[in-house]
């Protein structure tokens, strides 16, 4: 049973995307430094199994494990010219799942960043970077992905050339950015501006939002700095906060936390919700029940957030100009 993003999307109801690739992986057995894109070749079965997995925890969207399969990305482990093959496989694999569902489920084609900086800070030109992106994304079309999910992204140029990749190769697109630097992107976009981001390109974003960044409750508020676009909105927060506990990181999150955050994001006005770092499939089932039996409500306060999903790691995003910054403007 197939049916577009768009679809999906004008039924109304708010959309599930699934949780955490890398997270899951490492439990499944990946080694730290191991590129998860080579699991698409050299363990194809776990990869269908975490789609499943999702799946059958209640997820409407399910992403490729293509997050770093870029030509810059790979060319660390010496596999930058399996960039089409990669990605188209990794569609393929979550076509599979998807297509075997027996419900409509969309299959988003994950784009994340290069790694790279754009000059004049780094050496990646504009140009560049659409080739880098269309290249990925043409595989991931080509193996039967709906969308592509632009995501993780700080730099405003990275996003629109990847936005401009998905145009030109001829798919639909969503992006998403992490504001997880005193609420703004490493780059130092406000969440607020992010729409206009995407302004003159001939072809608009499906959806836009955020997504990993630090914990639920700030991926919450950069959405509530949102709430005045015209286009839809995405939240895909992690599943709490990350810590170290030895070599592993794990997360706070709770199912009940991920069940609170998901109602929210929906009273908030999000059209999808999912889960990024930390979120297991059992997490993503938490948040299908809570979605499924919500009792729709007010657009949750600052406090509300904070009150039933836990404090603030980041500072809510100013335009107010410090008064140290101040005082040595008129020094």
């Amino acid at each position: 049973m197939h049916a577009s993003l768009v679809e999906l999307l004008s039924s109304g109801r708010v959309l599930l995307a699934d949780g955490a690739t890398g997270t899951n992986y490492f439990a499944m057995g990946l080694e730290s430094g191991e590129p998860p894109e080579f699991w698409i070749t050299d363990h194809p079965e776990r990869v269908k199994l975490l789609h499943q997995q999702f799946v059958e925890a209640g997820a409407d969207i399910i992403l490729t494990n293509t997050f770093g399969c870029n030509r810059h990305r790979l060319k660390l482990h010496q596999a930058q010219s399996r960039v089409h093959e990669l990605a188209k496989r990794a569609a393929e694999l979550a076509r599979q799942v998807a297509d075997d569902a027996g419900r409509p489920v969309v299959v988003a084609g994950s784009v994340g960043p290069t790694g790279e900086l754009f000059e004049p800070l780094g050496a990646l030109t504009d140009s560049e970077a659409i080739d880098t992106f269309a290249e990925q994304i043409a595989g991931l079309r080509d193996g039967g992905a709906d969308v592509v999910w632009i995501e993780t992204m700080s730099a405003p140029e990275e996003v629109r050339a990847a936005a401009q990749a998905a145009i030109n190769i001829g798919i639909p697109y969503l992006a998403t950015m992490s504001f997880d630097t005193a609420g703004r992107t490493m780059m130092g976009l406000k969440p607020d501006l992010l729409e206009s981001v995407f302004d003159g390109l001939s072809i608009p974003p499906v959806a836009i939002g955020a997504n990993c960044g630090v914990g639920a409750s700030d991926v919450l508020v950069s959405v509530l700095e949102m709430k005045n676009f015209q286009n839809l909105i995405v939240s895909k927060g992690n599943c709490g906060i990350p810590k170290f506990e030895g070599t592993t990181i794990t997360y706070s999150g709770t199912p009940e936390l991920m069940r609170n955050y998901a109602v929210l994001a929906a009273d908030a006005g999000v059209c999808i919700v999912g889960g990024c770092c930390g979120t297991t499939p059992a997490h993503v089932a938490a948040m299908r029940d809570a979605l499924d039996h919500r009792n729709p409500g007010p657009s949750p306060t600052l406090e509300d957030v904070i009150a039933k999903i836990g404090p603030l790691t980041n500072s809510v995003p100013s335009d107010k100009v410090s008064s140290r910054k101040r005082r040595r403007d008129t020094d």
